[in-house]
């Protein structure tokens, strides 16, 4: 099985966003397209001698072939040691788990996370590093930098390897060892959760309806939900991982799991809902007829963390991306703890909770997590929800409703214009940043703006830079309008457009919400001119 090298010629783009590259199936069809991309991550790493690689995917359709170019590229790279999960199915929190416990030098994660999946779906690939955690800036540069340069393919002439079957194999002098892709993810929560307080929860005759929507998140909920805390077979839904997700579209919110939120808002509904998504990084959680949003979700968590176990000495921070509510930030200033606002992206996370300072995060795209990895983590998030229902004996609805009482609601709604022309998203964008420096102290819409930016961070543990993360727009009353141009589609661009308000009156906190932000939709509308840049009257999605 020789090392063997194929000549080849670069792709154009590349370039990795904010959750890595991601693409047409089609497009990762063409021929050496994925094996450019790896080889140029190969190139950029160091030597791999002595080292252990992860590598795991979501099962979506063209994973299998994948797995199969990288386990024979990384022979040819050298690596003593490559762990795949069986029938090529690691999670990204399962990826960033097995990267920590097994202290590897990274992990290739082989998802396009949320987004549809099938032959005519989409397809995707991130390096997750030494921490666990999605590779920074500076190494997905240094990728797409070597990525227009790349002009020879390092492989290996070798058999497939099993998947299916947990083992040892070896190509060259690799040793590549098939594994349970659910054992230590699953000892994690072990160690983080009141385990036997969930199991009398269950026993109670307390229900779940936990929606898998036929991704990789249902054999870890199977596993742990049903085979060891004791919930009825058949909490879990949708649970086998199918590679065109049975039809579904894997985003765990209220329009894509409408079947969930079906049975959540019908007569006799259980007691709780949950789903999530694709790569199992997302959560929704919902009660009987009560939708949580993502923001709410960390900010209740954050508020109660100390009744979980391994959480109970407290909270050294907390962290949330800046479109994200501040409902959190609520909570960390009654706490007494520090509250970092950083860019979109779970990786700006992973320096904060490296050197201590924060110990849960989250972002308003149904994303939260802690340090006990470096991904978002939707089961753990279920998890978290169930032992603080168990321990409080309140429902999920009372849980939220005792942070509205306590901080006031932070009304927020995201809405997402898909698939818009990149140069005219672009251009509004471009518009929306010069007229920045005259909109304070105007009224627009009948608003008085007090602020306007585009926000930039500086890491405080290292002190690197990112710019023109979103245009934040902020008012007199408190509330604010972010438009962010996102980096996870693969047509065209994502306009997303942010509103939150804050409400303290008990008595208005229930009106629609999109009623209650109704004033920021026009704000949003004259500023930027939403309809006639991207051509829509109405958002693609509002969540």
């Amino acid at each position: 099985m020789p090392v063997i090298v194929l000549p080849t010629t670069p792709y154009e783009g590349q370039r990795p966003g904010t959750s890595g590259l991601r693409k047409k199936v089609t497009v990762f069809e063409q021929r050496l397209y994925l094996e450019n991309f790896v080889q140029a991550l190969f190139d950029v790493l160091p030597d791999a001698k002595g080292l252990t690689l992860v590598v795991g995917g979501d099962g979506r359709y063209h994973n299998r072939v994948a797995i199969q170019v990288i386990l024979r590229m990384a022979a040819a790279k050298g690596y003593a040691r490559v762990l795949v999960g069986q029938g090529g199915i690691l999670s990204t929190p399962a990826v960033s788990a097995v990267v920590r416990r097994h202290a590897a030098s990274g992990g290739i994660v082989l998802s396009a996370s949320h987004n549809p999946g099938g032959p005519d779906g989409d397809f995707g690939i991130k390096y997750n590093v030494a921490n666990g955690g999605p590779a920074p800036e500076k190494v997905t540069q240094a990728v797409y930098a070597r990525s227009r340069e790349v002009r020879e393919i390092h492989t290996c002439d070798s058999e497939d390897v099993p998947l299916d079957a947990l083992g040892t194999h070896r190509i060259e002098s690799t040793e590549l060892v098939v594994i349970d892709p659910v054992l230590d993810y699953a000892n994690i929560m072990r160690g983080l959760f009141d385990f036997d307080a969930i199991r009398k929860l269950f026993q109670s005759g307390f229900r779940l309806r936990f929606d898998a929507m036929n991704a990789v998140g249902g054999p870890y909920a199977k596993a742990l939900l049903e085979d060891e805390l004791g919930a009825p077979v058949g909490t879990v839904v949708n649970a086998t991982p199918l590679e065109d997700f049975g039809g579904l579209h894997p985003d765990p919110n209220p329009v894509n799991a409408e079947d969930l939120i079906g049975h959540m808002f019908a007569e006799g509904a259980p007691d709780m809902g949950a789903a999530s998504d694709g790569d199992a990084d997302r959560n929704m959680v919902v009660g009987r007829s009560f939708v949580v949003s993502p923001s709410d979700s960390l900010a209740v968590l954050a508020a109660h963390a100390a009744k979980v176990p391994g959480y109970s000495r407290g909270l050294a921070g907390v962290a949330r991306s800046m479109p994200t509510s501040t409902a959190v930030d609520r909570v960390a200033k009654t706490l007494k703890i520090p509250c970092f606002e950083t860019p979109t992206g779970w990786k700006f996370f992973g320096n904060l909770m490296d050197s201590g300072q924060v110990t849960l995060c989250g972002e308003e795209s149904y994303g939260t997590g802690s340090n006990h990895v470096r991904e978002k983590d939707g089961l753990w998030a279920v998890l978290f929800w169930l032992n603080l229902v168990a321990v409080t004996g309140q429902s999920v609805e009372s849980l939220v409703r005792g942070l509205w009482r306590e901080h006031g609601r932070c009304v927020y709604s995201r809405h997402d214009y898909e698939a818009i022309p990149t140069e005219r998203a672009d251009q509004l964008m471009a518009d929306l940043r010069a007229a920045l420096p005259g909109l304070p102290g105007t009224q627009v819409a009948g608003q008085s703006v007090v602020l306007a930016d585009d926000f930039a961070y500086t890491d405080p543990v290292d002190g690197s830079v990112s710019q023109q993360q979103g245009v934040r727009i902020g008012l007199a009353d408190g509330s604010r309008v972010v438009f962010r141009l996102s980096g996870t589609g693969t047509e065209g661009a994502t306009l997303r457009i942010y509103l939150e308000r804050h409400e303290a009156d008990p008595a208005r906190q229930d009106l629609p919400v999109q009623q209650s932000l109704k004033p920021l939709v026009d704000l949003a509308e004259a500023l930027a001119h939403v309809h006639q840049a991207t051509g829509m009257e109405q958002p693609t999605v509002m969540t």
